[in-house]
């Protein structure tokens, strides 16, 4: 790849034999990693002095229902120092969980979170992981395809009784 950043070619040297996927659309750069080295890859692209993506700028889950495997984790790194970007992506199948890694960079804490709460999607070791948008009890994760359009429920009657109503 003929833009290829620094932060790129050292990952794919330090790498040799890992499946990566570089791909570059519209001037930003993505890197897709099987789930396997995943992590080792994210904290190498923190830690490595040339690399330095010291900021976790968005973390997020996408379903891709009909394809195997099934989910998508992508990262949003940005090294402050050098003034560049990166997106890295890991696939996960249905049940798959991921490491954490809000020992990289806290600010995933959160965004974890989210993800579990909407996807189903869980994290090892993670500090905190329960729900952050939704109630304990709700049932299902809504950013799922298959989740119902209307929500669980929807088809039926809706009651509330207020305190001291005669029923």
């Amino acid at each position: 790849m003929s833009g290829e950043s620094k932060a790129v070619r050292k990952l794919i040297e330090k790498f040799t034999g890992v499946s990566l996927r570089v791909e570059e659309s519209n001037g930003a750069t993505m890197v897709t990693v099987g789930k396997e080295k995943a992590r080792d890859v994210l904290l190498f692209l923190r830690n490595d002095a040339d690399c330095n993506f010291d900021m976790l700028t968005d973390q997020f889950g996408v379903d891709h229902s009909s394809e195997k495997p099934r989910f998508e984790l992508i990262y949003l790194l940005n090294s402050l120092g050098n003034k560049e970007r990166l997106t890295v992506k890991v696939r996960l199948a249905e049940g798959e969980s991921f490491p954490t890694v809000c020992d990289i960079w806290k600010a995933a804490e959160w965004f974890e979170r989210e993800i579990f709460d909407m996807f189903g999607i869980r994290f090892d070791n993670h500090p905190d992981l329960r729900r952050i948008l939704l109630d304990d009890d709700f049932e299902g994760h809504p950013l799922r395809k298959d989740f119902p359009t209307e929500g669980y429920g929807f088809d039926q009657p809706f009651t509330v009784h207020l305190e001291g109503e005669n029923e």
